[in-house]
């Protein structure tokens, strides 16, 4: 479970949007991480992931080809919220 999260916003001039969550410490963050990656393969959208201070993952989400955050994007968005909400509190 994430300690804090923001909510989804526009990135990149809104051609995608973000999110940051702040995990409990770097194995839950990294645990997260795993699952995001096993999403993005079986949906094959990959989105860009960013661990900074050990437990702060930013995913970033937008659909190059189109230049724009699609239905894609939004479904994925979902997704990973499912997945932050289900991470195991310490």
């Amino acid at each position: 479970m994430t300690r804090r999260a923001e909510a989804w916003r526009p990135a990149r001039g809104g051609r995608a949007i973000e999110r940051v969550f702040v995990l409990r410490d770097f194995d839950a963050a990294a645990a997260l991480i795993a699952r995001v990656a096993a999403l993005a393969r079986a949906r094959d959208h990959h989105p860009d992931l960013h661990l900074t201070r050990y437990r702060r993952l930013r995913v970033v989400l937008g659909t190059r080809e189109a230049g724009r955050v699609t239905r894609l994007d939004r479904g994925m968005a979902a997704a990973v919220d499912a997945l932050a909400r289900r991470q195991r509190p310490r």
